[in-house]
């Protein structure tokens, strides 16, 4: 009852949003006469636009309209791209100038690239506090855990302030570029790069205390066997230790995967949109300000959700026959 409460009805709410659009305002002509001859002019009829919105809260019907715009697929703008262009180069460089597909892209590339890596990182982490004494492993799992503590939004302001001309880190690629006028906030590569840096920054402490506590369970007498054999510590790691750790290793890609495909806060604490923008900050973007485009978030939230269950499905796919055979 609570899934269904809290997850099945928002979504067919979302869906059935998406599949509508704002009503026009309701144009009415008025005549005005005086001494030197009658004008016409237009006003917006206040009381019927409220009435007509009173009548269909959900506005007017429009079926998949709004997902072919070309706020999002883009059907018209693809096909005409596709016929004026030569090559696949250049059609992908015309199509990420679409709103849709150059969030897609930098949501995709984010994911892809933050995801691994978070896996690594967190694996190295916990592999090297799991060896350390005893009495430093408190202190190691403290400060490695302090990423996740930070609030996401406060995280990404210090990293973006540390990455200003001001800041240690921008000073830094100052001097080792040579260049007192580079500046990560000005270049799309260098911002890309500092947006995933952050990704992994925060995200690997969840990857770290995953694999931490999955050390734990490993079969000591397992280990104790590969050591006597001649394994190095390299060789137990890989034949002991990560087959082991693989079921963690899926439920962490799992999260990472819809984590990192809904990137929302790294771009607005560091106010890349200029550079960089997802679908989420898309959505954002669509709720924001006086003109609140309900359709087309609810179209870009529907079209999330699609990408994520694509995402998702190999790796579930996966457990499923893995499970099934047992």
């Amino acid at each position: 009852m609570a899934m269904m409460l809290f997850i099945f009805f928002p979504i067919i709410s979302v869906i059935v949003q998406s599949l509508h659009v704002e009503h026009e305002q309701v144009i009415r002509k008025v005549e005005s006469c005086d001494l030197f001859g009658c004008k016409e002019s237009t006003t917006i009829d206040q009381e019927a636009t409220a009435a007509l919105r009173a009548a269909e809260p959900l506005g007017q019907f429009a079926g998949f309209k709004t997902y072919l715009d070309r706020n999002h697929l883009a059907t018209k703008e693809v096909g005409t791209t596709w016929k004026n262009t030569n090559s696949w180069r250049d059609f992908g460089a015309q199509m990420l100038n679409l709103p849709f597909y150059k969030a897609i892209g930098f949501t995709l590339t984010f994911t892809f690239v933050v995801t691994p890596l978070v896996i690594i990182v967190g694996f190295v982490i916990a592999v090297a506090v799991n060896s350390a004494v005893r009495q430093l492993r408190g202190p190691l799992i403290f400060f490695s855990l302090l990423p996740m503590m930070i609030t996401p939004l406060v995280g990404a302001l210090i990293l973006f302030w540390m990455v200003d001309a001001r800041g240690i880190i921008g000073a830094t690629l100052q001097h080792l570029a040579g260049d007192p006028e580079l500046s990560v906030k000005a270049s799309t590569p260098l911002m890309w790069i500092m947006l995933m840096v952050y990704g992994v920054w925060h995200a690997a402490p969840f990857a770290f205390i995953v694999y931490y506590a999955g050390l734990q369970t490993v079969n000591k007498e397992t280990l104790e066997a590969a050591r006597v054999d001649g394994a190095n510590r390299w060789l137990q790691i890989r034949h002991v230790v990560i087959p082991h750790l693989l079921p963690l290793t899926t439920f962490i890609a799992l999260m990472q995967l819809m984590d990192n495909f809904r990137v929302f806060e790294p771009i607005v604490s560091f106010a890349a949109n200029a550079h960089a923008t997802s679908l989420s900050w898309a959505i954002y973007n669509d709720l924001g300000g006086e003109t609140r485009q309900l359709s087309s978030a609810a179209a870009t939230s529907v079209l999330t959700i699609i990408g994520v269950a694509i995402l998702l499905s190999p790796v579930l796919v996966r457990t499923w026959r893995d499970f099934d055979r047992k």
